[in-house]
């Protein structure tokens, strides 16, 4: 399961976008329940960036401790907690890869990209929950099942548009849900990424 992912280096079309943090840094280390960027449509179909807690809290739910990072590419659309989101609330959330640990007793780490220095997007929902006079964004990642593992959905470029585009019929996106995973890279690592703290270039340390 995809627990953790990073995103360090964007280039300056991304950083243009309307809700870009002023304040946005690094983050090589990210988890559930973090604060991280969500790339959306708004009501005009232009895209835009917003901050989100990792963990989907939908309005009418009463235990906080239970909010899910993930859906499951293959049950999203009938789930009550997920299915209105996919068909409402559909973002992409920026990435330059991801981690993974295999193994047995002792599980190694592993860096997942397309490329290094590459950007990608992971297919993913949000949820809106209001708070007095606050509301608060909240996602989860769409993953899929890959090599034995829960992956999450990368979505190439027409995948995105397809993705954000709220009039895409759920024939299509039930479609982009199938999709083969795409081609990874992968490097194995160093258990430093393995503190949950650490949040820096050193995370990506070769084995």
């Amino acid at each position: 399961m995809c627990g953790r992912y990073a995103l360090f280096r964007w280039n300056p079309a991304f950083a243009a976008l309307p809700g870009f943090p002023a304040d946005q840094k690094a983050q090589w280390n990210i988890s559930p329940n973090d604060s991280v960027l969500m790339l959306r449509a708004d009501a005009e179909g232009r895209r835009e960036l917003a901050r989100a807690r990792w963990g989907l809290t939908p309005p009418w739910l009463t235990d906080l401790s239970r909010t899910p990072a993930h859906a499951r590419a293959e049950t999203v659309a009938e789930q009550p907690m997920f299915r209105e989101a996919l068909r409402l609330r559909r973002c992409l959330l920026p990435a330059n890869g991801f981690y993974e640990w295999r193994g047995g007793a002792r599980k190694r780490p592993f860096w997942l990209t397309p490329g290094e220095g590459a950007s990608l997007f992971f297919a993913a929902i949000w949820e809106a929950y209001p708070v007095q006079e606050q509301v608060w964004l909240s996602t989860a990642v769409i993953t899929q099942p890959a090599a034995g593992q829960r992956r999450p959905l990368i979505l190439d470029e027409e995948g995105q548009r397809l993705w954000l585009d709220p009039e895409t019929p759920l024939h299509a996106l039930q479609g982009l849900l199938a999709s083969e995973p795409l081609p990874l890279r992968e490097r194995v690592l160093a258990n430093l990424i393995n503190d949950p703290k650490l949040n820096g270039p050193e995370c990506l340390t070769p084995a």
